[in-house]
């Protein structure tokens, strides 16, 4: 392996290969106009397309592709070669024009009412601060997605927005707290990652996960995750071989995955990048989903990215590690070495708490999704109530700095092994809260509400645009000051006594949190529709239009989009599970039946005085599930066939209100029936064979 500085970034069109393959001008030119935010000119953009497609011809690649987020979540992409006919033969040419702009069926993808049926016209433009890559012999070219009359209809182009509005801001407050050779300022982002894998021919035998992404049935295995005995166990050598096979695949396209090891629940992993520039971590987190998905296949497993593909273990989520880098090199959101007295450290704190405090529900919004609902607030994911974790310590000198009072920061602890072998290793500041949504673990937040198989797009859109709202005026108020550090600490205190009913350090999952956070007036949103309602609020609307950020019409369609969404997935749930029923396990349930009825009959033909006894209990129970079955399917069958056409919030209510009981109660009736029914009968694979198959 001595190679991976070589392999790393080898199919990426980065700053390296442009500095070795663009002319010397054209590259001074590109890297000028990244650094500003110019528009690339079709002169520069020329030079760099015939470039780029030479350095593509020779990794053999024939296409390329404008590869982008629609609202979908997932990624898109159309695939154009670079042939073009030549009297009678072809030359292959890329052009500037080719390079900065694609022209998708806008109309295609979710709108939200932005775009009718018969507008098709949107538009693809070149992302030149994330670097374009070769994966399946094709040129991938990270790109924004907008409509004909220039609405943002994909995840990206909000993100980058956001990141110029949160650079502006804070570029002005750290030039008003002194900082004159700050010039810029880029959020950063490592994106852990969680997921499942299964034998795929188990898989297949599954039409929930097939159709849905995670299972609507199954009773619980013998064994669950009661022994903690997977959590960072010992890697199976089939894992084993997937994920080297996936680290490398990632490094040659410049992701740089760092950390794996084994989840919670059986059959869970995690994959965790080192942090990157927000966009660039973007794209490289649905590049890892899809590499994820696609490597697992070819080593005969399936890689499941939803939320909560199996009920009574853990699920997946997906922790965003958000930090802000200067231009100079300096993270601040590291205190330093005395972060005691480091006003500006301090009011960086102060401006993230004001932030998620003042936009609860737009970061809970951010997270909200159907599959997202089964996992948020239980034993393994933060609650759907926002508060932030700094620690005692952290927390304590906030305070002392607010109130004007000197304050040095104690001394780390040396935790003693009481093994004179070992070494003494340095106590951090604060315990890690696991059960925080957004935790400080000293350098950066961990934003911890983000569902597997969400993009991480929109958190961070909104994270930046409710950062760059506090910093802006905390540079308002501390350039019409005279004294800085009063302002400053007068500052932190505001803070304190407005927002700091948002920290909190105890235990996210106790009832008695839900009462505290009830009465210091903290939302909390249980489901995605309860959140949704929230997006289009006058001080959310104000907040993104004046950052530019979304219009109102963006985020309505966007609102309207999150509630057709959820409709659909839980619509198609619904669905599925009447088909299973009526196709599958009630069918099972019927020959479970008939068996105890053969052997009660054949114990008669041996002798009337054997006793049926055991067999007429059994097919009583199992009699009385099938009928179970059978009425339930019938309410959620008609359930499906009354679901309203209405706005697309009503039907996301009636999806959540009314779907949702139903199903729950269905599965229990088949839960139940599993665990009668022999396993011969059994016409899927069971939790068992699905969580210890592989």
């Amino acid at each position: 392996m001595s190679n991976i500085p070589e392999l790393f970034g080898s199919l990426v069109f980065n700053d390296t290969v442009q500095q070795k393959r663009l002319p010397h001008d054209t590259y001074r030119r590109l890297r000028q106009i990244v650094a500003s935010g110019e528009p690339l000119t079709p002169d520069v953009a020329d030079v760099i397309a015939n470039v780029m497609k030479a350095w593509a011809l020779d990794h053999g690649v024939t296409h390329f592709t404008h590869w982008f987020q629609p609202m979908t979540g997932i990624t898109a992409e159309k695939h154009d070669s670079f042939l073009t006919p030549a009297g009678d033969g072809v030359i292959m040419e890329f052009s500037g024009r080719e390079l900065i702009k694609g022209e998708p069926d806008a109309s295609s993808f979710p709108s939200g009412g932005l775009r009718a049926t018969f507008e098709a016209r949107g538009y693809t433009a070149w992302d030149p601060t994330s670097p374009a890559f070769i994966k399946d012999d094709c040129l991938y070219i990270p790109t924004a997605f907008c409509s004909y009359t220039g609405e943002a209809l994909d995840k990206k182009t909000p993100l980058l927005r956001s990141m110029h509005a949160l650079n502006r801001e804070a570029v002005r407050f750290l030039r008003a707290m002194g900082w004159a050779d700050v010039t810029a300022v880029t959020p950063t982002v490592g994106a852990e990652q969680e997921y499942f894998l299964i034998p795929k021919e188990l898989y297949e035998q599954r039409r929930d996960l097939r159709y849905t992404g995670r299972t609507l049935f199954g009773a619980m295995a013998p064994k669950g995750q009661e022994l903690d005995d997977h959590y960072f166990g010992t890697i199976k050598p089939r894992v084993m071989a997937y994920m080297k096979e996936l680290d490398e695949e990632l490094w040659r396209r410049g992701v740089m995955a760092k950390t794996e090891h084994n989840e919670v629940a059986p059959a869970q992993h995690e994959l965790a990048p080192f942090f990157t520039t927000t966009n660039i971590a973007a794209d490289g987190n649905q590049l890892t989903m899809e590499l994820m998905q696609r490597l697992a296949q070819k080593h005969g497993m399936v890689c499941l990215l939803a939320e909560k593909p199996f009920a009574g273990v853990n699920g997946s989520g997906k922790h965003n590690n958000w930090s802000l880098v200067t231009d100079t090199g300096r993270n601040l959101l590291d205190g330093g070495s005395d972060p005691a007295n480091n006003l500006t450290y301090l009011l960086m704190l102060a401006a993230v708490m004001t932030a998620v405090d003042e936009y609860q529900a737009l970061l809970r919004i951010t997270v909200a999704t159907a599959g997202n609902d089964h996992r948020l607030g239980a034993s393994e994911a933060p609650p759907a109530i926002l508060s932030i974790f700094l620690g005692e310590a952290l927390q304590n000198t906030l305070m002392q700095a607010a109130c004007g009072e000197g304050s040095t920061a104690a001394a780390r602890r040396e935790l003693e092994m009481r093994v004179p072998v070992m070494p003494h290793l340095r106590q951090d500041d604060s315990d890690r809260n696991r059960t925080s949504p957004f935790a400080f673990t000293g350098n950066k937040f961990e934003f911890r509400m983000l569902g597997s198989s969400q993009s991480i797009s929109d958190p961070n859109t909104v994270l930046n645009t409710a950062v760059a709202e506090v910093l802006g005026r905390f540079a308002d108020r501390l350039e019409q000051s005279g004294d800085r550090d009063a302002e400053a600490r007068s500052l932190l205190q505001e803070t304190l006594e407005q927002h700091g009913r948002i920290l909190f350090n105890g235990d996210g999952y106790s009832e008695e949190w839900q009462r505290e956070a009830e009465r210091r007036g903290l939302l909390n949103l249980r489901t995605a529709p309860e959140a949704f309602a929230h997006l289009t609020e006058e001080k959310n609307v104000a907040l993104f239009a004046k950052h530019g950020i979304f219009t109102a019409a963006e985020l309505e369609s966007r609102q309207e989009i999150h509630y057709e969404t959820y409709a659909k997935c839980i619509r198609i749930e619904a669905a599925t599970m009447a088909e299973m029923v009526r196709r599958q396990i009630l069918p099972a349930g019927q020959a479970a039946l008939r068996e105890l009825g053969q052997t009660s009959r054949a114990k008669q033909e041996i002798s009337p005085l054997l006793s049926c006894k055991a067999e007429e209990l059994l097919g009583t129970q199992v009699a009385n599930y099938n009928d179970m079955l059978l009425a339930g399917c019938t309410v959620l069958e008609n359930l499906l066939r009354d679901f309203p056409s209405g706005t697309e919030e009503q039907k996301a209510l009636y999806a959540r209100d009314r779907l949702l009981p139903a199903m729950n109660e269905l599965r229990q009736a088949a839960d139940a029936l599993e665990q009668m029914c022999p396993a011969h009968l059994w016409p899927m694979p069971t939790y068992g064979e699905l969580l210890y198959g592989v």
